[in-house]
């Protein structure tokens, strides 16, 4: 039984051929395409707005010499927003629940981050790994866990996005299986198990855009510090 609740996060495939691209590249498929009209329908307005939003929330931590990050930042986000919630759908995969994944997408994003700083103002990125006032005698140790914080955060945000995508399928597999299982023997218990996965969904669907969030904020607070 441990092996099936653990069986939804390996990769699907078909004859060999691994769908994980298609998976990933699935979500595109479901944004409406834009086009040159003023009046436009609904689903397009819709769409305007929450990119807007979206971009706003970004952006505002940033001056204008990051606002030339909001195309890819804004993308990733909703790319990540559309894959966490289609992965809530019955017999669906989520690649974010694969730390592969979500490490190639946070660390070519952090080091881009990285380099910025260091390219356009070095003395100022180096100078966080070492905090104003610190005595002597602390310098070499102090640089060295500011060295290590560093370099941990794109590991940070990949488990940070595993982990909780990854614990919620597991929890909504267990609890749904224990409301089949109750429903010949004890119904009642099921119905309150029931209620119990409906509330459970509800937060996982919260949790899949606050997660989404979370990733590209924390995106734009390292470009913050290195602009």
């Amino acid at each position: 039984m441990n092996l099936s609740f653990f069986d939804q996060f390996s990769s699907p495939s078909l004859l060999g051929i691994p769908l994980i691209l298609i998976s990933m590249t699935f979500p595109a498929l479901l944004l409406p395409s834009l086009d040159n009209r003023w009046i436009t329908n609904r689903t397009s307005t819709l769409q305007l707005w929450a990119i807007n939003l979206i971009t706003k929330q970004l952006m505002t931590p940033l001056n204008k010499k990051g606002h030339k990050w909001a195309l890819i930042l804004t993308s990733l986000m909703i790319f990540l927003l559309l894959i966490n919630l289609l992965g809530l759908l019955p017999y669906t995969f989520t690649p974010t629940t694969q730390l592969s994944m979500n490490l190639a997408l946070a660390f070519p994003l952090w080091l881009a981050t990285l380099i910025t700083g260091l390219r356009n103002q070095p003395s100022v990125s180096l100078g966080h790994l070492l905090p104003e006032g610190t005595p002597t005698p602390l310098i070499p140790a102090l640089v060295l866990i500011e060295t290590t914080s560093l370099l941990i955060r794109p590991l940070a945000l990949g488990v940070r996005l595993t982990a909780n995508l990854t614990a919620g399928h597991l929890l909504i597999q267990l609890i749904s299986t224990a409301t089949v299982a109750l429903f010949t023997t004890m119904p009642l218990v099921s119905l309150l198990t029931f209620l119990g996965l409906f509330l459970l969904t509800i937060l996982e669907v919260a949790v899949a855009m606050i997660q989404a969030y979370v990733f590209g904020l924390l995106l734009t607070l390292y470009l913050q510090e290195n602009i």
